[in-house]
């Protein structure tokens, strides 16, 4: 048994990962990226497994290797050579990561004959993700948010781009930098546009190139930041005040700065633990209405579900979008009930392209 399962978050694909659990019933090893989605895990294994002392976790001060362990791929990783022989089934989940250049010395060091991956995205950026393949399975099962969504398995969702124009003093400035980044790629005869990559990449050994960066970093930080996209996110708070919100940005400053400004809770990667699971589970009983996040919550924590998500800045990861996306599509008792996603956008400004790049192939569902 070996393969790969895609599904949306919110999808189910802990519980598939449970039922196979039980079916093979034989030594499992479950890795997953972080600490908080280890003691998720272990707590789901532990409402079904009968027999408590037969279930483990390794990592996070945790080292306890039982019939079924719950793992992270850094302890993984450090004790491949140990653990190699000892699990008949492996189970990753957000396999995507097991294609980095590091983890995937597990997938080769482990002899397990029984593999199971489990993500939302399984492509990489890098493509490094046709790794996965060699090293867990092919794709056994594939289904995507629109399909589900229309099956009722996971709430319909609508789309909406709010363009915004930033406020004229930082439209002077974002031009500004964007005209002297120009200009010093043409000096170092690099036409524009370039990749990210590659700027950084020639940077390290030319000057000009690192002041282009700087100034292109300073112009996108500019548009991701822009006090016109507060004033639009106070506009659509006002406009819905009942639904549960959660609001995205990349920036812990912004995040932090909402949460001062509108008194909202704020979730970072600063946010200690006991902390963050408070905040979520005030959400979740309904005793905080909106909350602000960084990138923490794209990937490896079950989040309450909400029905509505609010994107001020963002990457151009679809990876990115979809869990972001995910957050929302949890499935709801009212059929009718729609999920929305509302992406705010500083017009003319390169954030345009970044937000088609990551919604792409998502877009067309728009409702």
């Amino acid at each position: 048994m070996k393969g790969c399962i895609v599904l949306p978050t919110g999808a189910g694909k802990t519980i598939i990962a449970l039922h196979a659990i039980l079916k093979a019933n034989t030594s499992t090893l479950i890795i997953v990226p972080t600490l908080n989605l280890m003691q998720q895990w272990f707590e789901s294994i532990s409402d079904i497994v009968e027999e408590k002392c037969y279930i483990g976790k390794l990592g996070g001060g945790s080292e306890e290797i039982k019939s079924i362990t719950v793992t992270t791929y850094d302890s993984a990783y450090l004790k491949s050579s140990y653990l190699g022989n000892k699990f008949a089934f492996l189970i990753f989940d957000e396999v995507h990561h097991l294609a980095s250049d590091k983890y995937s010395l597990i997938g080769e060091q482990f002899i397990s004959p029984y593999r199971l991956g489990l993500t939302a995205t399984i492509e990489r950026e890098d493509g490094k993700h046709v790794s996965l393949y060699k090293l867990v399975g092919n794709i056994v099962f594939k289904k995507g948010f629109y399909e589900l969504s229309q099956q009722n398995h996971l709430a319909k969702f609508k789309l909406k781009k709010i363009i915004v124009n930033m406020l004229p003093s930082e439209i002077v400035s974002y031009n500004r930098k964007i005209h002297e980044y120009k200009q010093l790629l043409k000096e170092s005869k690099i036409y524009y546009p370039i990749r990210l990559e590659r700027l950084i990449i020639l940077s390290a050994s030319n000057t000009n190139l690192r002041k282009a960066l700087l100034l292109r970093n300073e112009a996108l930080d500019i548009a991701l930041n822009s006090q016109a996209k507060v004033i639009e996110l106070e506009r659509i708070l006002q406009d819905h005040p009942v639904e549960k919100i959660i609001i995205f940005t990349v920036h812990t400053k912004l995040a932090y700065s909402i949460s001062n400004r509108f008194l909202i809770p704020v979730i970072t990667h600063k946010t200690k633990n006991e902390e963050r699971n408070e905040i979520l589970e005030r959400f979740k009983k309904g005793q905080y209405r909106v909350i602000v996040t960084t990138r923490v919550l794209d990937e490896g924590t079950d989040v309450p579900d909400a029905n509505m998500g609010i994107i001020l800045s963002g990457t151009g990861s679809k990876r990115e979008f979809i869990q972001r996306l995910g957050r929302l599509l949890r499935p709801k008792q009212d059929i009718e009930n729609l999920a929305n996603l509302i992406e705010i956008i500083s017009s003319e400004t390169s954030e345009v392209f970044t937000s088609t790049k990551r919604n792409k192939g998502i877009r067309k569902i728009e409702g």
